[in-house]
């Protein structure tokens, strides 16, 4: 059996794992990334060592990044890490051919491999987590553009005004994303206690910066009105986005992760109905939006699917 090497590279933590084709875990290995760049490049090359021969090696990492060239080009989470070809540098360490993915086009892959994207042709997965970032199966092969940088959805606008995200207000990511729900509930909140009041998921305006969408999501569920319409307005939101995205690229499924797999409830109803005002009915009628389905394991199988569809590629 081929066996393949997975590496998931976090702001915090960074894991290898060993897997076979099948998109099973093996081995795995995880460690806290505190450290400077040179020293978790050789705290990776010493770990994907010991975890022996494979065919090649994924590497899964938040942009920005070059795919082609196998570089990574200095991502917010990692500072220093400044145009680091770490392809090369595992390839001459290892003698084991390297690839490298940004983390969105990994899950894509992931889910369209071994989730809830299987048997697709055409099908695109959003992070929906800290921010949103998207990556795009078309005609049954990861799309990533001239240089990697394809899929970048998240920096879609879609409101004059609105959260900022992606460096831009009123962004799809702005909107729709744990960041840009926490900046909706804050602006919601300072409204509420310039006009008396106080809102049902912060006590006090001393409590503004621990407002987080998990919080809101909480008193959500427990039916108060001003955070059940934070939930409203970022599906809303949601829906106008996933519309861009159909009528595009009229997809078989649009896979959601994160925020989307914990509270769809709270997210359903308006992305539908935005979706039936804004669609072509044609394109919505073939298109599933599903939540991702392999949970905590998305980043493990995603660096590994990294490291089995380069290995295709090249063959």
């Amino acid at each position: 059996m081929k066996h393949y090497i997975g590496v998931d590279v976090g702001g915090t933590k960074i894991a290898l794992i060993k897997g076979d084709e099948e998109g099973n875990i093996l081995q795995k290995v995880r460690f806290e990334n505190d450290m400077d760049c040179k020293t978790a490049l050789n705290r990776i090359v010493e770990e994907a060592k010991k975890l022996g021969p494979a065919e090649s090696i994924g590497v899964s990492c938040g942009g920005p990044l070059d795919s082609k060239k196998g570089l990574v080009q200095s991502p917010p989470n990692l500072p220093g890490w400044d145009d680091i070809p770490i392809t090369e540098i595992l390839q001459q360490a290892t003698g084991i051919p390297a690839y490298l993915q940004n983390d969105a086009n990994a899950c894509a892959l992931a889910e369209w491999k071994f989730g809830a994207g299987k048997g697709t042709e055409n099908m695109i997965f959003l992070t929906f987590g800290t921010g949103l970032g998207a990556g795009l199966i078309l005609n049954g092969a990861l799309y990533e553009g001239t240089n990697g940088n394809a899929g970048e959805a998240g920096h879609i606008p879609l409101a004059e005004r609105g959260p900022v995200g992606y460096g831009k207000a009123g962004s799809f990511e702005g909107f729709c994303s744990g960041g840009g729900i926490q900046r909706m509930a804050q602006a919601c909140a300072e409204e509420a206690f310039r006009n008396n009041r106080t809102p049902s998921f912060c006590a006090s305006p001393a409590q503004i910066n621990g407002i987080t969408a998990k919080s809101v999501a909480e008193k959500a569920d427990e039916g108060k009105e001003d955070a059940l319409e934070i939930y409203r307005r970022c599906g809303s939101m949601l829906g106008r986005g996933l519309s861009i995205l159909i009528d595009l690229f009229n997809p078989e499924a649009i896979v959601l992760g994160s925020i989307y797999t914990r509270v769809p409830h709270l997210l359903i109803p308006s992305m539908e109905e935005e979706l039936t005002r804004q669609c072509l009915p044609q394109s919505r009628k073939v298109c599933r939006i599903l939540p991702a389905l392999l949970g905590e394991s998305l980043g493990d199988v995603a660096a590994l699917t990294v490291a089995i569809n380069g290995n295709r590629r090249k063959l």
